[in-house]
C-alpha cells in the first residue's frame, strides 16, 4: 500500500493530499488473502502451480496493495478491472474477473453494460469477443440468456436523447475537431457520436451516468488516448466523480496496463486538477538567439528535444514556440509562456533544460531575453 501511494505522490506531487489516504490496519498479506477470498472464493498465496513466486508477487501487489489505494468499493474495482481486461482482449482473465464481479454484487445486467460500453471505444468485433467471454460465465452460473433489455431510446428520439447527454458532459461536442474534413464528412462523424455513442449506448439502463463516465475514463487510460482523457476528466467532474476517485480508478487499472500508461493518465489528472493560475501572473518572454550557422542543425536538435520534454512534462510551461527568420535561419526567436515566475524558475532546474543549456553553450553566439506583456492576457492558441 505504501509503495502504491508513494508512486502516486511522486507523480501527483502537490496535487492533493487526500488521495488514497486509506488507513491500512492489516498488512498486505492479510488484505490480499481477504480480498482474494471475497472475489474468487479460494485461497491466495498457496505457493503452488508452475510459477508460484510470480503468483505471490502478483497477488500481494494487486489484492494486497492496489485494492487499498483510494476509496473504491469491491464492486467498482471489479467493474474497472473487467472493462480494462475487455479493452485489452485478455479474455481468460476477463472470465475470471467476470465471475469475481458477480460474487461481489455486480449484477449480470450491469456486467453486460460494462462490456457494451466498450463498443464505441474499441469497435464492435472486440466488444463482441468480450461479450462472448462474459456470456460463458453467465452460462456456467446458470444465468439465462438473453438478459433483460436495457435500451431506452427509439429511432425517433435517439438523437434528441444523445444530444441532451452530450451537451451535459461535453458542450460543443467535437464540432471544432471535425470541421474542415474533406467532403464535409465531419458532420457525419459528429452525428454518429451523438446518436450512437451518447444516444444508444450512454442512455441505456443498469449503469448510471457517473459509472459510465468513470469506466470510460478507464477505457481511455488503457488506450492511452491522452487528448480524450483531458475532456473526459471534465466530463467526469460534471457528473459528480471526484479527482480522487479518478486517480484511484487509474491506479486500479495499473497492474493490468502497466506503469507507463497509468502515469500518463495520472499526469493528465494532475494537470487538469491543478488550480488555474490567473493569466495576469503569466511570465511571457521572447528569447532572441543567434546561433553559429555551422552548428545550426545540432542546435535545432537540442532545442526540439528540450521543447518537447518541457511541454510534455511541465504543466507550468504553457507555450514554447520557436521560429527562425526565413532569410537568416540561424536567428531564432522563441515565444515562452509560463504559468508564473515560480514555474519558470522550476523549468530552469529541470534535467532537460540543463542538458539543452550545457549542450548549446558553444553554439549560441548572442542571447537577448525580452520580457513582454500580452495585449490579450489568457488568449489560448488553437
Amino acid at each position: 500500500m505504501k509503495k502504491v501511494i508513494g508512486i502516486i505522490a511522486f507523480v501527483l506531487a502537490g496535487c492533493w493530499s487526500t488521495m488514497a489516504q486509506t488507513d491500512y490496519k492489516m498488512d498486505r498479506i492479510d488484505v490480499c488473502k481477504e480480498n482474494y477470498h471475497s472475489l474468487f472464493g479460494g485461497e491466495a498465496l498457496t505457493g503452488q502451480g508452475t510459477d508460484p513466486e510470480m503468483m505471490d508477487i502478483l497477488q500481494k501487489f494487486i489484492f494486497g496493495e492496489v485494492f487499498q489505494a483510494g476509496k473504491l468499493s469491491l464492486k467498482q474495482r471489479e467493474m474497472i478491472t473487467c472493462v480494462t481486461l475487455a479493452v485489452m482482449q485478455t479474455l481468460p482473465q476477463l472470465k475470471a474477473h467476470a465471475g469475481a464481479a458477480l460474487r461481489v454484487g455486480v449484477t449480470p445486467e450491469e456486467l453486460r453494460e460494462v462490456m457494451y460500453l466498450t463498443a464505441p471505444f474499441i469497435g464492435f468485433p472486440r466488444m463482441l469477443n468480450a461479450v462472448a467471454a462474459v456470456n460463458e460465465v453467465f452460462k456456467d452460473r446458470g444465468i439465462p440468456l438473453p438478459l433483460e433489455k436495457q435500451g431506452t431510446v427509439t429511432e425517433s428520439n435517439r438523437h434528441e436523447t444523445g444530444k441532451a447527454i452530450q451537451d451535459k458532459l461535453y458542450p460543443g461536442g467535437i464540432a471544432s475537431v471535425m470541421k474542415g474534413l474533406p467532403g464535409d464528412i465531419g458532420k457525419e462523424v459528429e452525428q454518429f457520436l451523438t446518436d450512437y455513442f451518447f444516444g444508444e449506448i450512454y442512455s441505456r439502463g443498469a449503469l448510471d451516468l457517473p459509472t459510465r463516465e468513470l469506466l470510460g475514463y478507464c477505457v481511455l487510460t488503457t488506450l492511452e488516448a491522452e487528448s480524450q482523457l483531458q475532456s473526459h476528466y471534465h466530463g467526469n467532474i460534471s457528473v459528480g466523480n471526484t479527482p480522487e476517485m479518478l486517480a484511484a480508478a487509474v491506479v486500479q487499472c495499473l497492474p493490468y496496463i502497466g506503469f507507463p500508461a497509468a502515469i500518463k493518465a495520472l499526469r493528465i489528472i494532475k494537470q487538469e486538477y491543478a488550480p488555474s493560475v490567473p493569466a495576469a501572473n503569466n511570465l511571457v518572454r521572447l528569447s532572441k538567439i543567434v546561433v553559429d550557422p555551422a552548428q545550426l542543425d545540432t542546435y535545432n536538435a537540442f532545442l526540439k528535444e528540450e521543447i518537447e520534454a518541457s511541454m510534455r512534462l511541465e504543466p507550468g510551461v504553457l507555450a514554447l514556440y520557436a521560429t527562425a527568420e526565413k532569410d537568416a535561419p540561424h536567428k531564432v526567436t522563441i515565444l515562452e509562456i509560463y504559468a508564473d515566475r515560480s514555474a519558470y524558475e522550476s523549468h530552469l532546474k529541470t534535467v532537460h533544460f540543463v542538458k539543452y543549456k550545457q549542450g548549446t553553450l558553444s553554439m549560441v553566439k548572442e542571447l537577448e531575453l525580452v520580457d513582454v506583456d500580452p495585449l490579450i492576457p489568457g488568449l489560448r492558441m488553437k
